[in-house]
């Protein structure tokens, strides 16, 4: 019985040792406000990237970012963060997702209507 315990507690401990490497490696999610400068000088969330849906390079953002990183999308109301992610995807990004709209995407953070023009 004591060496199936101390089986088991080694077994969770790598486990757990798994799970921290892993989640440790794991770069944080790329939130990007699809908008337009201007409406993100008007409002925005601080530290979040404005690449406005019209100015989308996909080759820029190949140099920037991994094919599998996760990236999250947003802009007034969902409709133009879903053009930017279809245009990713056709470029082969497979991780991207379309976050809705600002007020969505604070709620969903837990922010406060706090970020606005520098």
């Amino acid at each position: 019985m004591h060496s199936i315990y101390n089986s088991l507690v080694k077994l969770l401990t790598a486990i757990t040792l798994f799970t921290l490497v892993a989640c440790a490696s794991m770069p944080e999610p790329v939130w990007i406000d699809v908008r337009t400068v201007e409406e993100y000088s008007d409002t925005h969330i601080d530290g979040d990237l404005n690449i406005p849906l019209a100015t989308i390079d996909v080759e820029k953002f190949a140099a920037a970012y991994g094919k599998g990183d996760e990236i999250n999308l947003y802009c007034r109301s969902g409709n133009r963060a879903g053009q930017a992610k279809a245009i990713l995807e056709a470029a082969g990004f497979t991780n991207v997702n379309n976050m809705g709209g600002i007020d969505n995407v604070r709620e969903l953070r837990s922010l406060a209507e706090m970020s606005s023009s520098p």
